[in-house]
């Protein structure tokens, strides 16, 4: 959808390629602002431009989508002008009265790293991993194996030409792939009743009903998918491998969870050093098929969108203290509720032991913990109920420095920056209109 012309609300515009990959390259800064549709206003701005010596190396324009009678402009600046930077939105906010924002994927002072603003935009870091994919370590299990590497890119080949909205290619396991599984699988299953939080053990039966989760079978990923679809909105895409931490949790504020099509080497079942089909159709997907924690989740990739790196650097170790491995109440006991946890045999009962120390859920504690990745973990923390970490989510993410605040629509599966008295007005209809429903939704259970 690059360039396709799209409408909102009955007006065109141009999808976000506006924001062109150049906003993060080394040589650009780039600006996006708004300014009244009058005449002079864009001869006002490139004088202030000509009088500082700023090179402009492009500039476009459209309607605004948030204001009537607005116009947007898309400008890029050679890098030399970073010293004129503060003073150059200082001029336009205060002297021509422009909302302006600066993009930028590198930090730099009062800068809004890139994030998408509509679910297609995904398509544009989905490939961008960090590592394993096709490639693997000298340490991973299936480095020595030339037939399981030659698999292992066939999966990669799917997750690279993937593209929003088509289906997710089916996979035809092999008996090996599938013998793999089936132990992951049978040794899991018998600890789930007294280990796995209730919302994990309520939704695996629907799951072995209708999506194929049996002993024998690996699971299609679009199978799960369209489930979770029903359920919570959540829906699965393919990766080849591990994402950056901004890139997987924006994925997260469309409901969207980038998945492992791959299994883990078939030498040692129980083992993996990276996410893989296991993990995620065990762990993940059992829970994002629950409405509280569907919410939770996404708060945190709401939070993540425009935060500045130390603030994803928090809310990724947050992630991993909770959807990974975190433990929740259950009247007086203790459960499982994280992924890292239900997907491995030795962890999930380790966590419930004596041997690890267990403390609540204090997000501004716990997004600084620092933790082990390739060993047990020795401290896990405790959330009360996922209505509860959601709501401690949305309190840390008022805390992150960015001059907006953000939403999800899911009828138009858009981002919407909440930034001007134009979007908070929309919204507070949005909320009346809900109210106005809830409110004849109880006169007539009354």
């Amino acid at each position: 959808m690059d360039r396709e012309v799209c409408k909102m609300n009955g007006d065109p515009f141009q999808e976000t390629m506006y924001i062109e990959d150049n906003t993060y390259k080394n040589d650009m800064i780039s600006l996006i602002f708004s300014l009244k549709e009058k005449v002079g206003a864009l001869a006002k701005v490139l004088r202030i431009f000509e009088e500082k010596s700023i090179n402009l190396t492009h500039i476009e324009s459209r309607p605004s989508r948030v204001t009537k009678d607005e116009y947007e402009f898309f400008i890029n600046l050679d890098s030399r002008n970073i010293p004129l930077l503060t003073d150059i939105v200082k001029t336009l906010r205060n002297e021509i009265g422009a909302t302006v924002h600066e993009l930028s994927r590198k930090k730099k002072k009062d800068a809004v790293p890139w994030f998408p603003r509509t679910i297609q935009e995904l398509d544009r870091f989905a490939n961008q991993i960090l590592s394993y994919g096709a490639e693997l370590d000298a340490d991973h299990p299936g480095f020595k194996d030339p037939v399981y590497r030659a698999r292992r890119k066939e999966f990669a080949d799917i997750a690279y030409n993937y593209r929003h909205g088509q289906p997710i290619p089916k996979v035809t396991y092999t008996e090996e792939e599938k013998k793999t599984w089936g132990t992951v699988f049978r040794e899991l299953k018998t600890l789930y009743p007294t280990h796995a939080c209730y919302e994990h053990n309520h939704v695996f039966p629907l799951l072995e009903k209708y999506c194929g989760y049996q002993e024998d079978n690996i699971p299609q990923l679009e199978d799960v998918s369209r489930f979770l679809q029903t359920c919570t909105g959540f829906r699965l895409r393919p990766v080849a491998g591990l994402l950056s931490s901004r890139d997987f949790l924006a994925g997260l504020a469309f409901r969207v969870f980038h998945s492992t099509q791959y299994i883990r080497h078939g030498s040692r079942p129980m083992y993996t050093p990276e996410p893989d089909v296991c993990h995620e159709l065990l762990g993940h997907v059992p829970l994002f098929a629950d409405i509280s924690f569907a919410q939770f989740s996404q708060e945190i990739g709401l939070a993540s969108l425009g935060a500045p790196d130390e603030y994803i650097e928090k809310l990724a170790t947050v992630y991993w203290f909770t959807v990974e491995f975190g433990l929740c109440k259950e009247g007086d006991a203790l459960k499982a509720y994280g992924a890292g946890l239900l997907s491995s045999f030795g962890e999930l009962q380790y966590c419930l032991s004596d041997k690890p120390e267990i403390q609540s859920l204090n997000l501004e504690k716990t997004a600084v913990q620092k933790y082990p990745v390739t060993e047990f973990q020795p401290l896990y923390y405790v959330a009360e109920s996922f209505k509860n970490a959601k709501e401690k989510v949305r309190r840390f993410a008022s805390t992150i420095p960015r001059p907006f605040f953000v939403r999800y629509n899911p009828y138009t599966q858009r981002i919407e920056v909440l930034d001007n008295a134009k979007q908070l007005k929309n919204l507070a209809e949005s909320i009346s209109s809900e109210m106005g429903t809830l409110c004849s939704a109880l006169k007539k259970i009354e």
